[in-house]
């Protein structure tokens, strides 16, 4: 295929596609933020899905330039990109908005862990390889979620851990664990490269977390905030960031400034 290929780690601005034939994969947040972006300045975009019908090929509402498709099927010498449902276009660009892998070139290849399908393991909570914790560690591994506050939950477990305020299981209670896991998620259905993907065990994971650091934790208002901001991106997608609807969220905003104040006061 002639055209160029760029992941979406590379994109900056939409200035670079104008008047050109744009084909993004992937319709996470990535595929979804990136093609409206695109679709200001260029002739046209296509968001191809793995998660759509194999017959799809629709013009999405609201948009004069761009179309959602089922998978792609090949691409071809001539330029042309060939969908499932067996419709094609000529592309100038496809951009890859398919995720990450999960990459440690700098560990020597000791069998302490290893990378399976996207899948980190063996992993004690997403966090500690049993054969080594705690001298070992990995931090911000899990996807779909609220990251920051997740992220600094599991440093503070760590450095509690490396301290010695708070102790890890044995080797063998940690291994058992992390079997007792993808066995739940095999059960479930799930392929490993799901296996840091926690979306709706988030906060469950995050109480756990606190837990074990002997701290609270998320607040109410943040759980709640995060399932209407949610349920708005999804009714909303073109401007679901710059309008505020207040009404029914406003007590939750209300709520977060009064601790936000609490939290500044202190010395």
């Amino acid at each position: 295929w002639p055209g160029k290929q760029l992941h979406s780690t590379s994109y900056r601005v939409p200035e670079p596609f104008h008047g050109q034939v744009v084909v993004v994969i992937g319709c996470g947040p990535s595929g979804t933020d990136i093609s409206r972006d695109i679709a200001g300045v260029a002739k046209e975009v296509h968001l191809a899905s793995r998660w759509s019908l194999s017959a799809t090929s629709e013009k999405l509402p609201g948009h004069a330039n761009m179309w959602f498709h089922s998978e792609i099927d090949r691409a071809q010498e001539d330029g042309s990109v060939v969908f499932h449902d067996g419709s094609r276009v000529k592309a100038d660009v496809i951009m890859h908005c398919t995720g990450y892998k999960y990459n440690f070139p700098f560990l020597t290849n000791d069998a302490t862990v290893s990378v399976d399908d996207n899948c980190v393991d063996p992993l004690y909570k997403h966090v500690f390889p049993p054969q080594v914790a705690p001298r070992l560690s990995f931090i911000g591994l899990p996807l779909k979620v609220v990251p920051f506050p997740l992220f600094e939950l599991q440093s503070h477990w760590v450095a509690g851990v490396l301290s010695g305020r708070f102790k890890l299981p044995s080797k063998d209670e940690m291994v058992r664990d992390v079997t007792a896991f993808h066995s739940r998620l095999a059960a479930r259905g799930w392929p490993r490269r799901y296996t840091h993907r926690l979306r709706d065990r988030e906060f469950e994971n995050e109480d756990w977390l606190a837990e074990q650091c002997r701290r609270g934790g998320p607040e109410g208002w943040r759980r709640e905030m995060f399932d209407a901001a949610m349920q708005v991106m999804v009714e909303r997608p073109e401007n679901y960031r710059d309008e505020w609807d207040g009404g029914d969220y406003d007590h939750l905003l209300a709520q977060a400034n009064r601790d936000f104040a609490a939290h500044c006061q202190r010395p």
